[in-house]
């Protein structure tokens, strides 16, 4: 809601004051220019980055018109299942742990949370990594290694979009002034005309200009920027998620490894150790079917 309250006040401020110097608003009004400059813009676009880029620039602005970063919820979900798993692994050994890493969608504890399971990305993040550790010969350090490896390719794949539409911000002033000149050659080839005919024309052309202008800095880098954000701010899940991991593995027990995620996240989302506490209650070691079944 805040970007859309934040483009409104944008170009209310800049129609609003142009309207209120006397400006005429059929003056503003050249699709043709808005045709140049916003066609070339999403051309170059297209040319720039592949479809799967493409696509997730197109969720990406989806996130940040809904604001879809997580919140509290998410991280107190993700801490719950990686306490599930760690107490699992405690308790039951790690064929338990293998039949629910192996078939998430199925567990019983990742069906207990369901915002973690539709983050697919995240899921497998977890059990690739809890595959890891159960096979019991792969040092700490090591596994911090892998781990960082794959949270910078991750990072990279993350800022995408961000990185796709930065490149359009600026290009935009340069393709505003594009629009311009074609429209001082029409300008030019009527220069035996009426001064108000050549003065209408001549202010269309300086549309072009102010189009460009506008949506690099008004419009294109704001939503660039929150795309930024939003993304650094999912990210923080896997360091969570890391950190958790690597206490784990060093010897914490699966509280005080939980503390060690709780600590990266941000101060307003963080929850409290009695939340975090009390969240995890209901994620205690869990039951496999099998061994359900044989009771």
């Amino acid at each position: 809601m805040n970007i859309l309250v934040g483009l409104v006040i944008v170009i209310g401020s800049i129609i609003g004051g142009y309207v209120a110097m006397g400006g005429y608003m059929k003056v503003l009004w050249q699709p043709f220019e808005l045709l140049i400059v916003g066609g070339a813009a999403f051309g170059t676009f297209v040319v720039a980055n592949t479809f799967k880029t493409i696509k997730d620039t197109g969720r990406g602005i989806h996130e940040a018109l809904v604001n879809a970063k997580p919140k509290k919820r998410d991280h107190l979900d993700t801490l719950s299942v990686l306490y599930g798993l760690m107490r699992t692994l405690r308790a039951k050994g790690r064929n338990d742990v293998e039949q629910i890493i192996d078939n998430p969608d199925d567990s019983e504890l990742f069906q207990r949370f369901p915002r973690v399971l539709a983050n697919i990305s995240l899921t497998s993040f977890i059990c690739d990594y809890f595959r890891l550790i159960i096979i019991g010969n792969v040092r700490p350090h090591e596994i911090e290694a892998l781990m960082d490896e794959e949270l910078h390719t991750l990072g990279r794949e993350e800022m995408r979009p961000y990185q796709a539409l930065s490149i359009v911000a600026e290009t935009l002033p340069a393709l505003g002034i594009v629009a311009a000149v074609l429209g001082i050659v029409k300008a030019m080839g009527a220069i035996d005309q009426e001064p108000e005919i050549l003065g209408s024309l001549i202010g269309a052309a300086l549309v072009g200009t102010f189009l460009g202008i506008f949506l690099s800095y008004g419009i294109v880098s704001p939503v660039a920027v929150k795309i930024k954000s939003i993304r650094e701010q999912r990210y923080r899940l896997y360091i969570e998620v890391k950190q958790t991991l690597l206490a784990f593995m060093n010897g914490a027990a699966p509280q005080i490894a939980l503390e060690h995620g709780r600590k990266t996240i941000g101060a307003d989302d963080r929850p409290t150790i009695d939340e975090v506490e009390a969240e995890t209650m209901n994620a205690g070691p869990v039951v496999s079917a099998a061994a359900g079944s044989e009771a």
